[in-house]
């Protein structure tokens, strides 16, 4: 079976791609979402990637649920056992918001088509979005008498604001990527045949600070909005003092220092 990811590396940054195209990148059962689990915890680990680029193969992004699979009763839904529905949630699609929450390496979601239900969440999970002209939004769960399995009442009002994220949760509606980019969900649109050389753009802009710097401040981002600014000041003044004896910190300071004494005084 082809592995359900693909991942290339370009200097300090891996482009992760859903493999599943054939199926709209949806997730088919744990396995695959162990392996997406599994393949970005290990690149996070790795202190060559700077930066984390996720897009879908094919023409969506993901799916979210395989509504195929619901129906055949092959999907991790054990209507007989609702206990163990409930583990299989916690243990598949929910380690991925609690993984994407713990890595300390930059995340850009290359949105290139439709983001629906799981893949809408997935997507609100990485830090930046960038759009096609052709991805499409949804939060999907209320039309099937369902709700959100992998924390999109968390990730929802954390994007968007509170009221717009409750009309995406409450209708269902899909949205364009220019409403999108309207309510903040995502940070640009561009056209299809541009989305990832604009992606890959900003990783660069990124990946060429010192990764230690990156990531601490990426931490401190997503410590901080449920944090009390006495107590991320304490966690501030620790990653400063550790930043500050990096050998990256010093070669920065040298380089920036011989700049600025370059430039004719005035």
């Amino acid at each position: 079976m082809e592995p359900a990811v693909l991942v290339e590396r370009d200097g300090g940054i891996a482009v992760v791609r859903l493999n599943r195209p054939q199926r709209r990148n949806a997730f088919t059962d744990v396995a695959m979402i162990d392996e997406v689990a599994d393949t970005i915890r290990a690149l996070d680990r790795d202190r060559e990637v700077k930066c984390l680029v996720l897009t879908g193969n094919g023409s969506a992004f993901s799916a979210g649920g395989d509504l195929k699979a619901m129906l055949d009763g092959t999907s991790l839904v054990d209507r007989e056992r609702p206990e163990a529905t409930r583990m299989a949630y916690r243990r598949g699609i929910q380690q991925l918001p609690e993984l994407f929450e713990a890595l300390e390496v930059p995340v850009i979601a290359a949105v290139n088509g439709p983001a629906m239900g799981a893949g809408c969440d997935l997507a609100m999970m990485c830090d930046i979005r960038i759009a096609s002209e052709t991805a499409r939004f949804a939060q999907t769960f209320v039309t099937l008498g369902l709700v959100s399995g992998d924390g999109g009442a968390w990730l929802l009002p954390r994007t968007l604001s509170f009221a717009d994220a409750c009309e995406l949760a409450f209708t269902g509606d899909t949205i364009d990527a220019a409403r999108a980019l309207e309510i903040g969900l995502v940070s640009r649109v561009v056209t299809p045949e541009r989305l990832m050389e604009e992606t890959m753009s900003l990783a660069r802009r990124i990946a060429r600070h010192p990764a230690d710097g990156v990531r601490m401040t990426k931490r401190l981002l997503r410590m901080g909005r449920n944090m009390q600014i006495n107590h991320l000041l304490e966690v501030s003044a620790a990653m400063q003092a550790l930043g500050h004896n990096t050998p990256d910190h010093r070669t920065a300071l040298a380089e920036a220092y011989e700049r600025i004494s370059r430039k004719p005084a005035r």
